[in-house]
């Protein structure tokens, strides 16, 4: 359930955490988050971001009207993540303050829930309360949890859910480290484009696309790895039977079908998503505040993508507003 929103062109990629919810979910695998002077860290790694530019609301509109964006649609950073049935307690007080900034704000911000990670019928009530909230249009989602993508397990019971309810549905990665990406924050540069690839892999190669066709997923960071291999997977689909065992069509008719964000860093690799996306399907991004962000998310976007326009007119269609 969403207000009456300004006219403009809606960031559907900003995080927000308040500072009670910084000690992060029982098990999550860094942190906690803390302030230091100001700037804010998680556990000893510094973030590079001013804390308040996470946790101040304020921060946050003035950064959207620097940045001319009319609307920004907030989400947990994805170490907030509840990765088990243990997080429910932190899912709900992070989604009740959620509420209530969205509340506060005239219509300038939207939010995107979280859920536990636990037993199918505790996602299922979390799932429903999030549909029934004012403001809060979708959920955000982990792309890999446990070894498991969005074709099974507990991943797939949320996209299901969240097709089910008419939620949107936010893929964002959750940086999981290996040794060879230790350097040079290897796994930000290589493994959120990896992780993300991944799960789009797995969606249209699965068939669960297919099977859910009012499905509202947007894959961020431009879909990460993913408009780079397409080419490939079609070609491995046309080639071997165990690639299109679960999908009846080339995944690039599929892939068109879904949403990706703006944040690709490089004007030829949006140019390259515009050419793979289908029509309107293309919505801005900022990935504010960190470091990864795009600090001028509607000029890059319309200089390298769609017209003011059509973004506008994505960003509704994912998260259900039209």
């Amino acid at each position: 359930m969403s207000p009456r929103l300004p006219d403009g062109v809606i960031d559907v990629h900003a995080h927000w955490l308040p500072r009670p919810l910084f000690e992060l979910p029982a098990g999550a695998p860094y942190g906690p988050m803390n302030d230091r002077d100001g700037q804010l860290y998680l556990g000893d790694l510094p973030l590079s971001i001013a804390t308040e530019a996470m946790s101040d609301e304020a921060a946050i509109v003035e950064d959207m009207d620097r940045a001319g964006v009319a609307v920004r649609v907030l989400s947990a950073p994805p170490f907030a993540f509840p990765l088990g049935a243990a997080g429910a307690e932190y899912a709900g007080a992070f989604n009740t303050a959620l509420t209530d900034v969205v509340a506060k704000s005239n219509g300038r911000l939207l939010g995107l829930g979280i859920v536990s990670l636990g037993a199918p019928e505790q996602i299922t009530s979390e799932l429903s309360a999030l549909r029934d909230t004012t403001g809060i249009v979708g959920v955000a989602i982990p792309p890999v949890v446990g070894g498991e993508s969005l074709n099974r397990g507990v991943l797939r019971h949320i996209v299901s859910e969240a097709a089910r309810l008419d939620l949107a549905v936010l893929v964002h990665p959750m940086q999981i480290g290996r040794p060879e990406w230790a350097d040079y924050y290897l796994a930000n540069l290589i493994g959120n484009p990896v992780e993300t690839a991944t799960a789009v892999a797995n969606l249209v190669l699965s068939g669960l696309k297919d099977e859910m066709p009012a499905l509202r997923i947007c894959f961020l960071h431009g879909g990460g790895c993913a408009p780079g291999l397409l080419g490939r997977w079609d070609h491995g689909w046309r080639a071997r039977a165990d690639v299109r065992s679960g999908c009846r069509r080339l995944p690039s008719e599929v892939v068109a079908e879904l949403y990706f964000d703006t944040v690709t860093h490089d004007a030829p690799q949006l140019e390259l998503l515009g050419k793979i996306a289908g029509k309107d399907k293309v919505v801005c991004g900022s990935d504010y505040p960190f470091d990864m962000a795009e600090s001028d998310p509607v000029r890059f976007a319309i200089k390298h993508g769609p017209d003011e326009e059509a973004l506008i007119r994505a960003a509704r269609a994912f998260l259900g507003l039209i």
